[in-house]
């Protein structure tokens, strides 16, 4: 009876050491478990639904912004607007008033509106008649009343350039005439000639338009390209490019004034000033005469023929230099001068 219940005892303590065992592995194990890191592999269609997401977050955000920038324009054109309403109505009141004013306080009004309007005309009259666009004094700065026509929207001038240009006689004039370019081009009768073209370009109003020709048997600017154009008489440069232009030219030939003319006649804006400078009446018509010997009678009707050829309207001012030998050539430019409206000057040798 006694070995048995040793047994027993013994028996009983190997259950409790297997159960305590037996726990303790089951509580590690559960540790064990909930402490485990799960690597987890990402799924692509959700990473891709994920960026369709984001672009339009922005999309929405950009989209956004215009509308904000929208709304800010519509602020603005709506104190715009309201800022237009308030002067139309601050108008019909003045309006309103005005017809409610005394008429002798506004015929008052008016005339102070005309006065100063009057005066501001004369003001600019006064700028663009008395201002000059090139400054030129003569000998001593004298001063001189022309009655030349000065003014004018297109002013042409028309400069004799043949070889009678050179001398008061016809001798002096041949011997000029063949000497070199240099000595030719100093000849005291060009060089007064050049500096009588250089004082009318200095009495131009800078609102006009000007252009200077030279002639003999043929015409041609003196500004080499500017055919059938006008020059502004405000540009500086210009101006002194023509007067280079008159001071490069040789003077040769005889004078065609109908073939001078007739260029006046190839500007689609005719001039409504013409200034003429030469010493007697042309030599030829369109071509050369047959004889070498030109007799006074066909002068004359060289003379006729291209005055026939004058736009209508147009002033004719006369400059007309020394010649021998051309007694009828004054009384001639004389009376186209009157019959033109012009004018018509037998400068002195100091002038200008």
């Amino acid at each position: 009876m006694a070995s048995k219940r040793r047994n027993i005892a013994f028996s009983l303590s190997f259950l409790d050491i297997m159960a305590c065992g037996f726990g303790a592995v089951t509580l590690l194990f559960l540790i064990l478990r909930h402490n485990a890191t799960e690597i987890e592999t990402p799924d692509p269609r959700l990473a891709s639904e994920v960026e369709l997401l984001q672009e339009d977050i922005r999309q929405a955000e950009s989209e956004k912004t215009e509308l904000l920038n929208s709304l800010e324009q519509l602020q603005l054109e709506l104190l715009t607007t309201q800022g237009a309403s308030e002067q139309v109505i601050t108008d019909l009141q003045e309006q309103e008033q005005s017809i409610q004013s005394d008429p002798k306080d506004d015929i008052a009004k008016l005339r102070r509106q005309v006065e100063q309007l009057e005066e501001q005309t004369a003001m600019m009259e006064e700028a663009d008649f008395g201002d000059k666009v090139r400054e030129f004094l003569g000998d001593g700065n004298r001063q001189y009343l022309t009655g030349l026509k000065l003014g004018g929207e297109r002013v042409m001038i028309l400069v004799d350039g043949s070889a009678s240009m050179l001398a008061d006689t016809v001798v002096n004039a041949l011997r000029r005439r063949n000497m070199s370019d240099s000595d030719i081009k100093q000849s005291p009768k060009w060089q007064w000639t050049l500096r009588t073209v250089e004082w009318l370009l200095a009495q131009l109003p800078p609102s006009s338009r000007f252009q200077v020709y030279l002639f003999n048997t043929a015409a041609e600017p003196a500004l080499q390209g500017s055919e059938g154009e006008w020059l502004d008489a405000a540009d500086s440069l210009e101006l002194e490019r023509v007067i280079k232009g008159l001071r490069d030219y040789s003077p040769g030939s005889g004078t065609s004034l109908i073939n001078a003319i007739n260029t006046i006649n190839t500007f689609e804006d005719k001039p409504d000033n013409l200034f003429l400078l030469t010493d007697g009446l042309p030599t030829q018509g369109k071509s050369a005469p047959k004889k070498y010997m030109v007799s006074g009678t066909q002068r004359r009707e060289f003379f006729a023929d291209a005055i026939d050829n004058l736009p209508r309207g147009m002033p004719v001012n006369s400059i007309l230099f020394p010649m021998e030998g051309d007694p009828e050539a004054a009384a001639m430019f004389w009376q186209l001068g009157v019959s033109t409206q012009g004018a018509f000057i037998a400068p002195s040798r100091d002038w200008p």
